[in-house]
């Protein structure tokens, strides 16, 4: 592994990647060498100061040939766009082009390209091997829980029958109103067609880990086969991302399943609420919790808790924290790998460096 400082810049100041600046600076192996912003009000600024820091001597541009002339051994890419994938492959190819090695968060597809549109995984494949170097995506879910931290529960396994991992997570913390309410539904009605309810949307957003989980495991999936749900919340919710009123959506459940010989085998499953007590039909733990299940020989079933049991509303912050790092944690992995498109099958374990803090 390369044990030089390696120089880092990081692409947007949102709440993914202020988390990803604040941890560079601390981390005495990585350098931040140049930050790029996509408002106004944001550009030329001290990038510190916006990310509660205070100065750190690195000036904001919005300019990405400024990033790319900096020549930094790898970027962290956090810009959204209402384009979405569109719009982060341009910049994806830009930056690749430019020679430099990329770690998002932003493109759940890049977790397993092989079930991601083919014409977005070759322009930016082709882009990164021409180059000479690596994209890595991840996050905490997709990126680890349902894929990565499954595949590894299954070293344990002798038979599996089936694989299912759940979130089970308060979202009434959350302010991105974009994802919560276009995206997944909550606070409309039932006639309201929530991005998620399209035909296609989670195997767009949860068929690539599916496909890392049977690629790991050598199987092949017959399809993906995707349902959503919705409760009603009886009582007004108000939320970090507005009003909830009553009759609206303030449950929702997400099961997207790899299907083999006929029958779902490796499930990833949202269970999301606006509030504790909606939905008590569908499986409950503490907020933050990711759980995995693995019928078969042995049985298995691990929860992973995020946040504090005193503080239950940590969990998503804490969530948030832990996507960041996802990526901020595997970049001198990425900047040693092969070039191309990597996935978590294609990486060590990307144990943090310079994480302990002994004092």
């Amino acid at each position: 592994m390369n044990s030089e400082v390696l120089r880092v810049a990081v692409i947007s100041t949102g709440w993914i990647s202020s988390l990803a600046i604040r941890a560079i600076v601390r981390r005495p192996h990585l350098e931040l060498v140049g930050v790029w912003v996509h408002s106004p009000e944001k550009t030329g600024r001290d990038a510190g100061d916006i990310v509660g820091l205070g100065p750190i001597g690195v000036i904001t541009t919005n300019d990405l040939e400024d990033i790319i002339a900096l020549k930094p051994d790898c970027v962290v890419y956090g810009a959204a766009s209402a384009e979405m994938d569109a719009a982060a492959v341009r910049d994806y190819v830009r930056l690749l082009n430019g020679g430099l090695n990329v770690v998002t968060t932003n493109t759940p597809g890049m977790m397993f390209p092989d079930r991601w549109i083919p014409d977005l995984a070759d322009q930016v494949r082709t882009a990164a091997q021409d180059a000479g170097v690596t994209i890595y995506t991840s996050g905490i879910e997709p990126g680890f829980a349902g894929d990565q931290f499954a595949v590894l529960l299954t070293t344990l396994s002798n038979r599996i029958t089936s694989i299912r991992a759940q979130e089970i997570f308060d979202y009434s913390a959350y302010p991105n109103q974009d994802l919560m309410i276009t995206a997944m539904g909550f606070g409309k009605p039932l006639d309201f067609t929530p991005l998620l309810e399209l035909e296609g949307a989670q195997q767009f957003a949860w068929g690539p880990p599916i496909g890392l989980v049977a690629k790991a495991l050598g199987v092949e999936l017959e399809r993906i086969d995707e349902s959503y749900e919705r409760v009603l919340t009886p009582r007004d919710l108000h939320v970090a991302c507005g009003t909830i009123p009553a009759g609206t959506v303030g449950a929702v459940r997400a099961v997207t399943s790899g299907v083999v010989n006929g029958r779902p085998v490796i499930t990833i499953e949202h269970i999301n609420r606006m509030a504790p007590d909606l939905a008590p039909e569908w499986a409950t733990a503490p907020n933050g919790t990711y759980r995995l299940i693995i019928e078969g020989q042995p049985h298995m079933q691990c929860d992973l808790k995020l946040g504090t049991e005193d503080t239950p509303e940590s969990a998503n912050a804490n969530a948030m924290e832990a996507t960041a790092m996802r990526v901020v944690n595997a970049i001198p992995y990425v900047v040693d790998a092969a070039p191309g498109i990597a996935t978590s099958l294609d990486l060590p374990i990307t144990a943090p460096r310079n994480a302990i803090d002994a004092g």
